[in-house]
């Protein structure tokens, strides 16, 4: 506070350079030797194409090195940012290991063919993740995190276990690669609790609601931990119904359902973020709700897109993770009562933002094709419309800059954006070998489109807020298991 002083308590913040542990250092550099190895696997896959296998163990096709790329980039950004972060601390070394042992399971997951492999890297995948968020052993509340984050972690492995073993035994295949061959002539009940588990185990690991608890329970992990865990670990779900995209997409109603539940995570994230005031918590949130969209462009047929959305949310959400400190504004309450969402004010800016986002929609149609007939790439240009509608509301409401030139600049800004998200999308589907899946727009896909707009524009118009059952719904909604919540800042002990 203005005009108080305190006492120092601490000492200068410690040279990583000088008397630092040898793990950490050479994990560190290890870390983005794998990154740079992944970029020459990427470089070498799209200039002369084919796939790479060790025949019924591993495959290395273009979603491999692209997740590779992108898993090994995250990883090292979180070792260098770590090495200071965790200096000094009681859990460095183990840290380290975790993350380090993190990124290599990840790397293996994506590149697993055979069936048996590939379950026990995903379990191994949450296993190590529960420890990252467990990692202060001596805090009651980090261990009750671990504990909830190892249950679900369970409950996502023994489903996709169910899903692998009914596969097995419907194709006689041990290998994703041979399910996927086997997918032209599809099995009755069978396979479709197969595909249901995939889908449920896929919903659990990416903190779907109403499966979020984990992830709002998780924060506890220290802030690097949560950057890996919110840039990678949650969109091991996209990853999951990618890689089985040809069990997924077998039935037109089970697309649907994912549709369904992928819009109702992504409204639910956003509702759930309106009543937080922790920037973690309003984070996680917003990963819910991220997730959701990822999920729903699965059951859209589009996995490219889900495959570009989650790389996009994991650069966006692990530069907020790793800054989140610079956002906690130390200031007195202003006793203002205003709406939780901000509104445009003005005609003009109503009027830039519907042009924006329509603008932004046909040019997406017209780069990438979607959203020229009637079938369910209408739907996934009409969310790349409200997607870029919504970023440009927000950018017209920024007060620093006279109403004229902001109006002037949202178009400039981001219709180019949407340029490079086009762009982008399109190379990411061409290094995946699983082929978009148009499905045919019915009545319910309408009605889940009119619902998320409803529910949205009575968010941005605070209908929302005049409701206190609501709110405290949602407040309970959003709450961490208890026995995570800290009350006392005497109960946190890291050793």
């Amino acid at each position: 506070m203005a005009g108080h002083t305190s006492k120092r308590t601490v000492g200068a913040l410690p040279d990583t350079t000088a008397e630092s542990p040898f793990v950490p250092v050479a994990l560190t550099w290890l870390a983005w030797v794998l990154f740079a190895a992944s970029v020459a696997a990427l470089a070498v896959r799209v200039l002369f194409g084919g796939d790479w296998a060790i025949p019924g163990v591993v495959a290395v096709d273009g979603l491999t090195v692209l997740m590779w790329v992108v898993v090994t980039f995250f990883s090292g950004i979180v070792h260098s940012y770590s090495r200071r972060y965790v200096a000094g601390t009681a859990h460095e070394t183990r840290f380290f290991v975790l993350v380090f042992g993190f990124t290599v399971t990840v790397m293996g997951l994506v590149a697993a063919d055979h069936l048996a492999l590939f379950g026990l890297l995903w379990l191994s995948m949450g296993l190590l993740m529960a420890k990252l968020i467990g990692l202060a052993r001596g805090w009651r509340q980090a261990r009750a995190a671990a504990r909830v984050a190892r249950r679900h972690f369970a409950a996502s492995s023994g489903l996709l276990a169910v899903a692998l073993a009914a596969l097995w035994w419907e194709t006689g295949a041990t290998t994703v690669s041979g399910i996927a061959a086997a997918a032209d002539t599809p099995g009755g009940s069978v396979w479709l609790v197969a595909a249901g588990a995939l889908v449920l185990a896929a919903m659990i690991q990416s903190a779907l609601i109403p499966f979020h608890t984990w992830l709002l329970s998780s924060m506890t992990a220290p802030t690097p931990a949560s950057a890996l865990m919110h840039a990678g670990f949650v969109n091991a779900g996209g990853i999951l119904l990618t890689r089985f995209a040809p069990v997924v997409t077998v039935d037109s109603a089970l697309m649907l359902a994912v549709v369904a539940v992928g819009g109702a995570s992504a409204i639910g994230g956003k509702l759930l973020k309106s009543v937080r005031t922790d920037i973690k918590a309003k984070l996680g949130c917003s990963t819910v709700g991220q997730m959701g969209f990822m999920i729903m462009q699965v059951g859209l047929g589009f996995f490219g897109a889900a495959i570009t959305h989650l790389i996009l949310h994991g650069f966006y959400k692990a530069y907020q993770f790793l800054s989140s400190g610079e956002r906690v504004e130390h200031t007195a309450p202003d006793g203002g009562t205003g709406a939780t969402i901000g509104r445009v004010a003005s005609v003009g800016g109503v009027v830039v933002t519907l042009l924006t986002g329509l603008a932004g929609g046909a040019l997406f149609a017209v780069l990438t094709g979607k959203g020229l007939r009637v079938d369910s790439g209408l739907l996934l240009t009409f969310f790349v419309a409200f997607t870029t509608l919504h970023a440009a509301r927000d950018a017209v409401q920024q007060t620093s800059l006279p109403a004229a030139a902001r109006y002037a600049a949202v178009p400039v800004a981001f219709l180019p954006a949407i340029v490079v998200y086009a762009v982008v999308y399109e190379g990411v589907s061409a290094l995946l070998t699983v082929e978009p899946v148009s499905t045919e727009l019915t009545v319910l896909h309408v009605v889940i489109a009119a619902v998320f707009v409803g529910i949205y524009v009575g968010i941005e118009t605070g209908v929302h807020e005049n409701s206190r059952r609501l709110y405290v719904a949602l407040l309970n909604a959003g709450q961490p298991s208890s026995d995570t919540v800290m009350t006392a800042t005497e109960e946190y002990n890291e050793y």
